[in-house]
């Protein structure tokens, strides 16, 4: 590959597996796209089953797999797998799909989600608790870590070499304040957050690079006149917080994240990153 080529398309012959692409509204389709933008090939995840419960409803996953595949690039390829990550055995039998479609991953984003059926404090069961942390923060953790048992253990030499493997987690703003009737949600991304640390530098032996995203109020249809799961006060509250003007976009995120993976975030390593259009300024 020539110079000007490389330079348009960094992410050429690399292969990334993003989890939670099942809307066209969704950030994991915004990633997904941006990726194959890049030169990526792509494996994603979906569960339609989660969406068709939440107030906005599930969308066809051929049309949302059409949306990807018109954003590939020549020689890259496209997989995916609708499969529930709160089963134990699924993260191993993700990666395993994922692996055998492409040969090798170099890229994972753990950006799916349980949200819905969540409270305060004063509403907490253990049932609760466990859907949102087996989904947003077990799911994660094993994806990663069969993610990670494809690079050869106390390997990567820092002098010669630039880490190889890129790996994000997607965090939510429950660091910069209250996130009242979400408690197990929030729990289980405050996980994240407080773990990435220890996970990034365990991974550095193998030459991944682990980051953790806060997207901030990025408009999947949750902040949407109708239909929508919370108030017009609330929505309009977080609006007029937003010192730009608007909520974000999925293509926000997904700019990060595609930086993130490529070799101009090399030395990127460990972070939470909130990427929020100044929402926690305010």
């Amino acid at each position: 590959m020539n110079a000007s080529a490389a330079s348009s398309l960094p992410l050429a012959g690399r292969t990334a597996l993003v989890t939670g692409v099942s809307r066209h509204r969704g950030i994991g389709l915004g990633v997904s796209r941006r990726l194959a933008e890049l030169g990526a090939s792509v494996f994603v995840q979906h569960y339609s089953p989660h969406d068709a419960d939440q107030p906005w409803g599930a969308d066809d996953i051929d049309s949302v797999r059409a949306a990807i595949r018109s954003a590939l690039t020549s020689g890259a390829d496209f997989g995916d797998w609708g499969l529930d990550l709160a089963e134990p055995t699924a993260p191993r039998r993700l990666i395993d799909a994922a692996v055998d479609a492409f040969g090798h991953l170099d890229i994972l984003i753990c950006n799916h989600a349980r949200s819905g059926g969540d409270g305060s404090i004063f509403e907490m069961t253990a049932e609760t608790l466990d859907t949102h942390w087996s989904v947003n923060a077990r799911s994660t953790l094993l994806l990663t870590r069969y993610f990670a048992e494809q690079f050869a253990p106390d390997s990567f030499a820092p002098i010669d070499e630039l880490a190889t493997g890129r790996v994000i987690w997607m965090t939510s703003g429950q660091h910069e304040g209250p996130m009242p009737g979400e408690v197990a949600y929030a729990t289980s991304k405050a996980a994240l957050a407080g773990i990435t640390p220890t996970v990034a530098a365990e991974l550095l032996t193998r030459g991944i690079l682990l980051n953790t995203v806060n997207p901030g109020p990025v408009n999947t249809g949750y902040l949407d006149d109708e239909p929508t799961d919370r108030s017009a006060e609330i929505k309009e509250g977080v609006k007029n917080s937003m010192p730009l003007g608007r909520f974000g976009l999925p293509s926000d995120p997904a700019r990060l994240i595609a930086w993130l993976v490529s070799e101009e975030g090399r030395w990127m390593v460990g972070q939470v990153l909130t990427s929020d259009g100044g929402f926690s300024l305010s």
